[in-house]
């Protein structure tokens, strides 16, 4: 059952950055992300009820859902969608891979936890790792609009950082993960309908089929079954093992920007992505693996 759910949510979040770029177009972002959630809240709401699973966050969690609704379900994914408009989706994917060095510094930041020689070495590895990767962009005529993605996404995943921080600090106070999840798509929708309203933004029904159906993806696939995926499979073998999902969906990612969006690959930007990989891998290495690369002493030898 493990080795499925691990390949689902590797398929269905490598996924989903081809569907985002689907979205980009004559729909406003604002509103293509409200379409999303919206649709994902109430979906999950109803799942959740109809199963009788449904649970309503006391009063005093309210304001923690909302904080981890603006993180993970409205404005880390507004980041996101306008950087598909400057960035290959695949390449998005992997700005966003790196997010669990956001949250090692994060945690050390919030919670106290030691940042270990392993995360300064991935960070090490994925900071180089990007930059091989937009060498060739950032000295080329599109450098600009370069420049605008990467600080989009990376935006957009520091956003999703705080997001992890505020779910972290909601378990440690009795509320389950798909609880946070169902309400806070549903305030996440609400919020972003506020700042529609609040900014004028037109409310464009699509009409286009391929839209349609990105949005009902993203919507149901993406985030309702793949944050349920992911999270059965944090409670069956851990968040450690569980979160390796984020170092492979890039290679579904970039192999889908490949054919679709005509993603060009070269010597330097392929060096970059095994950079990142490696910064990933480094990261969910066991705690000790340095200690084992060290060379032996002789009387480690002889005993």
């Amino acid at each position: 059952m493990t080795p499925i759910l691990y390949i689902a949510t590797v398929l269905i979040w490598g996924t989903t950055w081809i569907a985002i770029a689907l979205q980009v177009g004559n729909v406003p972002v604002m509103v293509s992300v409200f379409y999303r959630f919206a649709t994902a809240g109430v979906v999950f709401v109803l799942g959740l009820a109809l199963l009788g699973r449904l649970q309503v966050p006391a009063a005093r969690q309210q304001k923690w859902v909302l904080a981890q609704a603006l993180c993970l379900f409205s404005l880390n994914f507004l980041c996101f969608y306008v950087a598909a408009g400057y960035l290959a989706s695949g390449v998005i994917s992997v700005i966003f891979s790196l997010a669990t060095i956001f949250n090692a510094v994060n945690a050390r930041i919030f919670f106290g936890d030691r940042v270990s020689s392993k995360t300064l070495l991935a960070g090490l590895l994925g900071l180089s790792g990007l930059a091989l990767l937009f060498a060739g962009d950032l000295s080329g005529a599109g450098a600009e609009d370069a420049w605008i993605g990467i600080a989009l996404a990376s935006c957009g995943t520091l956003m999703f950082s705080f997001g992890n921080m505020v779910s972290r600090r909601n378990s440690a106070n009795g509320l389950t993960p798909i609880t946070a999840n169902a309400w806070g798509m549903c305030y996440g929708a609400l919020f972003l309908l506020a700042l529609i309203f609040a900014t004028g933004t037109p409310i464009i029904l699509p009409s286009d089929p391929v839209y349609i159906g990105a949005m009902l993806y993203l919507a149901v696939i993406g985030s309702v079954v793949g944050f349920t995926t992911y999270l059965v499979m944090v409670a069956r073998v851990g968040s450690a093992k569980a979160a390796y999902a984020t170092v492979m969906f890039p290679i579904v990612a970039l192999a889908i920007s490949t054919v679709f969006e005509g993603y060009v690959w070269g010597l330097m930007n392929s060096a970059g992505l095994v950079l990142a990989l490696c910064g990933n891998l480094v990261m969910f290495a066991p705690a000790n693996w340095l200690s084992r690369l060290r060379p032996r002493t002789r009387s480690q030898n002889a005993a």
